[in-house]
């Protein structure tokens, strides 16, 4: 998109100039060409610097975190949320199986939590699938449960004691 921005760009300064060049003979249309490659020079230079890391770091608070909440889209199968569920659970235990921080050991009870309200909807979504479902599509909804199950109680033992009680901007 950058890219076809740039060209984008660079086209209607081409165009303007010829243009110029043509409605006003008295213009001296040449002292005007090295803004081409400067515009390219500056285009190159803000997308390095916005997409920085430094840049986006700046950008990044908790209320845009927050603010970042997306809905699930309805098309989300049993199989999907648990696969979802099991991953952020693994990944969970893995940054508490370091020496986490307190930051960390709080963002990992807000994942933890988060995993949790899927799990709330896995559960719904196998339900009502349940009846429907034959043989094998109910022992795949079984499975899927049993390893969301089985990788939230993981997480939920790699979490320090207290953690789940309230964070500390639930205290304040």
């Amino acid at each position: 998109m950058f890219a076809l921005f740039v060209v984008v760009l660079l086209a209607v300064e081409v165009v303007a100039l010829i243009v110029l060049a043509m409605v006003a003979t008295d213009v001296p249309v040449l002292t005007l060409v090295p803004g081409i490659p400067l515009t390219f020079l500056v285009a190159l230079l803000a997308r390095r610097w916005f997409d920085s890391v430094a840049y986006r770091m700046r950008r990044l608070s908790p209320e845009a975190i927050a603010a970042q909440r997306t809905r699930r889209p309805a098309t989300d199968s049993p199989e999907d949320l648990s696969r979802s569920i099991v991953e952020r659970a693994t990944e969970i235990r893995r940054t508490l199986a370091e020496s986490p921080s307190e930051i960390r050991v709080e963002m990992c009870t807000l994942g933890y939590r988060a995993c949790v309200n899927d799990m709330i909807t896995l559960t719904h979504l196998a339900n009502e699938e349940f009846p429907r479902a034959n043989f094998l599509r109910r022992l795949r909804l079984r499975r899927a449960r049993k390893k969301a199950t089985d990788a939230l109680a993981g997480a939920r033992e790699a979490l320090p004691p207290g953690a789940l009680r309230a964070t500390r901007q639930e205290h304040q």
